[in-house]
């Protein structure tokens, strides 16, 4: 399909996705780790999923929340990788604009949502170590299940927005993406209408949810800082940083990295296009890869269920094996 002649005043139906446009020669060697990335990403989260859902010592609010997270990462990777893969792989760079939509609708809606994930794991930290005698009674399944529920309704309403005003636009510049992705910014270029809620709306959205969760999150770890400090018992502070260390790892990762990614995007004119698309790319990629690696190294009750189902496959293997012979 060729690009739209600038000059057209037609409707556009179908948009191509270029990725990177100053490096289309050898941005197939990008699939390589890109792929690998993926697969490990779901692969590692279907682990933890499997683990949490086997393992009854497992079914406890902390649990479900980083349940919550591996299913916010799959959603996440499935929804742009694979299109990104086919872009640098095959060159399947056509994409119909409802279908651009709905992925411009997940990647907000779910991003923020791992946020606010982020926000309820750091507040179980904070219960866990700063009131300890309260913890049971505070974080309860009927607690993380309304905290999921808030997340989620806050996202998807917030989320929808994005979308709703993509219809406003007129397309008709061009049907050229200059992203991997189908981004707010990147699809309100193209529009021969004023774009300005589109991007208003987005940086608001975007300040106020992943801003205010940040902040809490900071001044949730300030507190934990603060009492584990003053711990007296012997091992009592190593023991509460241990508990706290995949958590902040992942948090540390995910924001510094989305800070990466907007500071970038407000120096494109000093810096090359391409790395701003490739950041974003890595973002979507990267945190959900890392997450179950990070929790299934650092949390002793998932890395035990993971060595006992890995065991007991084994163990299923060698007994169907027997049988056949």
């Amino acid at each position: 399909m060729l690009p739209v002649n600038a000059t057209s005043s037609m409707q556009i139906s179908t948009l191509l996705l270029i990725c990177f446009p100053g490096f289309q020669t050898w941005q197939h060697w990008l699939s390589i780790p890109l792929a690998l990335l993926y697969l490990l990403a779901m692969g590692a989260n279907i682990m933890i999923l499997a683990v949490i859902h086997r393992e009854r010592q497992l079914h406890e609010p902390m649990y479900y929340l980083i349940a919550l997270l591996a299913v916010l990462d799959l959603v996440l990777c499935t929804s742009t990788i694979p299109k990104t893969l086919g872009i640098l792989c095959f060159g399947w760079t056509a994409i119909d604009v409802p279908t651009c939509f709905l992925q411009m609708y997940i990647m907000n809606s779910f991003l923020a949502s791992q946020s606010g994930a982020f926000l309820v794991m750091a507040f179980d930290r904070y219960t866990a170590i700063c009131n300890p005698l309260r913890y049971s009674s505070v974080i309860t399944n009927s607690f993380v299940a309304k905290a999921i529920l808030f997340i989620l309704v806050r996202n998807i309403v917030l989320g929808a927005v994005h979308p709703l005003l993509a219809t406003r636009l007129h397309l008709c510049s061009s049907n050229v993406v200059e992203n991997c992705i189908c981004t707010v910014v990147s699809v309100a270029s193209l529009a021969c209408n004023d774009s300005t809620v589109n991007k208003v709306y987005q940086l608001s959205t975007g300040f106020i949810l992943l801003g205010g969760d940040l902040i809490c999150i900071f001044l949730s770890y300030c507190l934990i800082l603060q009492v584990v400090l003053k711990l007296r018992a012997e091992g009592a502070a190593a023991k509460a940083f241990s508990t706290c260390t995949p958590h902040f790892i992942l948090i540390s990762f995910f924001y510094t990295l989305l800070l990466v990614f907007i500071f970038s995007n407000t120096m494109e004119k000093k810096i090359s296009p391409d790395i701003p698309i490739l950041l974003n790319v890595l973002h979507l990629v990267i945190p959900p890869a890392l997450n179950p690696i990070v929790y299934g190294l650092r949390t002793k009750e998932i890395k035990q269920g993971i060595i006992k189902m890995i065991g007991k496959e084994r163990t299923d293997l060698r007994v169907k094996e027997d049988t056949t012979d």
